[in-house]
């Protein structure tokens, strides 16, 4: 894992290597193993190294094959290296010692510029091309590193982050209203559509599934790599075999490491399949390990339905016991809080952020994990759409439109055995989800759609509306559609949902020292979960039955087959918000008169949600959409505070 930056020259002009120097200087907040740098003629790359697997131990980077002409810096583990030693006819006796950078460079140097397609794992990097003169980079499919680049008509600079590109010289550090548009009319948490542009004007960045060319001056962006997949036909228990062996060597991939191996697990199905699968391969190594499972505040009163569960320590423990060979750790994160953070977390990732009820949390993972030497550490955070597909009453809708009524009925009888309850009691919701103008229909009272945070004078000067139409979002800020089905494909294809998450873990990575690695995302696994057929996802009752079959005996029943309880993490960001709530008011009121940001955002509505909000702390209304826009609101203000 490294941080990685360089400077090309376009009019050939021999680089100053005191810029190069400059931007490494802005790496060194970060821990290093070893700090590299080369240059000549017109081109400065440099490397700012974390040693992670075993094979980058004492690796060089910047790293130049003079036989090839070739050069690289790299940010990246790659997860198919037994399948590209074949492809590539490297000898087995260099292949255990041969770095991660040195694979993607052969990889370049038989496929050149379609060499991407050809790689599998988190990655970006660039590489100088000599003989054709050519700087050539990637990001992997879903850009699980950030690469960012600014450039103009003499110079190309880029960097795994934003500030040391804008400390060069005559960079303008304006901010971006484009960006800033599509980030306050969506309230889906997502910060934008574009995925190449970024909040500083004259900064962006490589999208996800997207190389980039910079040759002869001319800087070009080509996307790589659709996520397609063919429908599969097996025998029903065939489709678990096939899962549990794809995935099994998706989550081997992602153990390689030096040091520690640690995984966040809370007391459900996705974590608690990757712990499972990983447990099984550690314990053939005699290693344990580590698991990180965050708690509510010891004086936090529960205020949710029975279904759902604050405290997920009992079913987290259950899993622990029955999967044996962890160490497990529970964190309540005591006076840790989302308010107080906001400051230092705009710093870590140089833009605002949605994701504010689970901010304190997120980053005490990692700084636990640190402390426990750990270098990989594992999540299932791309499993909603991957693994543990398969939603009950999606399905069912789909059986009710295509008048398969007996089936329907043996399901619905099935699942109500499951969950509890009558068995037709359950009909109404699946006919309101197969006909969603009946939901409208019978629809009482408000809308409890999130706000649109946006100015609307600024929305129409924007124009932000009929660009996010195109990316299937309307004026409500979320999704057009109510077809999961549709919403599944979008994500899977236009990559701009990956941003906001990568962009954390890559820099929470980069600040401890550590790779978090999400085997759900691994792009076989969700090819795989493409291929395989709806009935499969949902059958006798059991949503997201493709993983509950596959982790027999591998989780506890009570686990795997639990469909009454869900639980909810962050419940209580509003009840550890309590004391600082005063001076959160005070906030917002500043925020509230300050003409500069209210350009941008929607004043009437942050004038109306301040008046919730002052009748005190109300840990309950921890999903009411007024305390979450003031939020929002607040971290937008604070960032634009920073910036100016």
């Amino acid at each position: 894992m490294s941080a990685i930056t360089g400077i090309y020259y376009l009019n050939q002009e021999t680089v100053n290597t005191q810029y190069g120097h400059l931007l490494m200087q802005g790496l060194e907040k970060y821990p290093s193993n070893d700090i590299r740098t080369w240059s000549s003629g017109n081109v400065f790359l440099g490397c700012h190294a974390q040693w992670i697997t075993p094979e980058s131990i004492h690796e060089r980077l910047p790293y130049r094959d003079s036989e090839r002409g070739l050069v690289i810096t790299a940010d990246a583990i790659i997860d198919n290296r037994d399948e590209l030693f074949q492809h590539l006819q490297v000898e087995p006796g260099l292949r255990n010692s041969m770095s991660d950078s040195e694979l993607i460079l052969l990889s370049y140097h038989k496929w050149e510029m379609d060499a991407p397609n050809y790689l599998i794992g988190d990655f970006a990097f660039m590489i100088w091309d000599e003989r054709n003169q050519r700087l050539f980079g990637a990001r992997d499919f879903s850009g699980s590193r950030t690469l960012y680049y600014f450039h103009d008509r003499v110079r190309f600079a880029f960097c795994t982050i934003i500030e040391p590109l804008l400390s060069l010289p005559d960079i303008e550090k304006k901010l971006n209203e484009q960006w800033l548009a599509e980030y306050l009319a969506i309230s889906a948490p997502v910060d934008g559509v574009d995925g190449s542009i970024t909040p500083y004007l004259h900064i962006e960045q490589i999208p996800p599934s997207h190389s980039l060319t910079v040759t002869k001056g001319q800087i070009s962006l080509k996307k790589y790599g659709a996520l397609t997949a063919e429908p599969l036909k097996l025998k029903s228990n065939e489709y678990v075999e096939a899962f549990q062996e794809v995935f099994q060597r998706s989550v081997d991939a992602r153990l390689r490491t030096y040091r520690g191996v640690g995984a966040h697990l809370s007391g459900g199905l996705d974590s608690g399949s990757v712990v499972s699968f990983a447990a099984k391969s550690l314990r053939n190594e005699n290693k344990r390990l580590h698991t990180f499972s965050y708690i509510p505040s010891s004086d936090f009163k529960d205020y949710t339905a029975n279904q759902l569960m604050a405290d997920e320590s009992p079913f987290i423990q259950l899993t622990v016991k029955h999967v044996g060979g962890i160490s497990d750790h529970y964190l309540d994160f005591q006076g840790k809080n989302s308010y107080s953070d906001i400051d230092s977390l705009l710093d870590t990732m140089e833009m605002p952020y949605k994701f504010f009820e689970n901010s304190f949390w997120m980053i005490g993972l990692f700084e636990k994990a640190q402390e426990e030497g750990v270098g990989v550490l594992l999540s299932g955070t791309r499993g909603n759409l991957s693994i543990s597909w398969g939603s009950a009453y999606d399905h069912y809708a789909n059986l009710m439109k295509k008048l398969k009524w007996i089936q329907l009925v043996r399901e619905l009888h099935q699942y109500s055995i499951n969950i509890g309850g009558q068995r037709l009691r359950n009909l109404p919701i699946v006919a309101r989800v197969a006909f969603p103008f009946l939901d409208r229909m019978l629809e009482k009272g408000p809308s409890h759609k999130f706000p649109v945070l946006i100015n609307p004078e600024f929305a129409s000067k924007s124009k932000v509306f009929a660009k996010l139409k195109d990316y299937g979002i309307d004026r409500s800020g979320w999704f057009a559609t109510s077809n999961i089905y549709e919403q599944r494909h979008r994500h899977f294809h236009d990559g701009f949902h990956w941003n906001a998450t990568n962009t954390l873990t890559t820099k929470l990575s980069l600040q401890h020292s550590l790779w978090q690695r999400d085997p759900t995302n691994d792009i076989r696994v969700i090819r795989y979960c493409l291929s395989v057929p709806e009935e499969q996802y949902v059958q006798k009752g059991l949503d997201r039955a493709l993983i509950r079959r596959s982790t027999e005996k591998l989780l506890p029943d009570s686990i795997r087959l639990n469909q009454r309880i869900r639980g909810v993490q962050g419940a209580d960001w509003v009840h550890r918000m309590t004391p600082y709530w005063g001076s959160f008011i005070d906030d917002l009121q500043q925020l509230s008169k300050d003409p500069d940001v209210l350009r941008y955002m929607d004043g009437s509505q942050i004038r109306a949600a301040l008046t919730k909000v002052m009748a005190g702390a109300r840990p309950e209304l921890a999903t009411d959409s007024d305390y979450r826009i003031l939020m929002r609101s607040l971290i937008v203000y604070r960032y634009m505070k920073k910036f100016a």
